[in-house]
């Protein structure tokens, strides 16, 4: 699906960026979400950046939208309880 080998998502789940579920088997099962990440981790090591500062690289964007997402509700939130701040 991702064009990955298991040893590259293994290596991710070890770098602890991502941590599948296990089935009642022991087989790996990953969610959309963290196939995104592996999707993006991919992206970065074909390109030449070592996994570990992808798996890092990776959690700082994460977090970088986080504050973003926070900040933004913030100012609606200011914004809605006084309407005269935004001016």
């Amino acid at each position: 699906m991702l064009g990955t080998t298991q040893g590259f998502l293994r290596a991710l789940g070890e770098a602890r960026l991502i941590t599948p579920l296990r089935s009642a088997g022991g087989h790996r099962r990953y969610s959309r979400y963290q196939l995104r990440i592996a999707a993006r981790a991919r992206e970065l090591v074909d390109h030449g950046t070592p996994i570990e500062a992808a798996c890092r690289i990776i959690i700082l964007e994460d977090q970088l939208e986080e504050a973003q997402r926070l900040n933004a509700e913030y100012r609606r939130a200011t914004e809605s309880a006084d309407p005269t701040a935004a001016a």
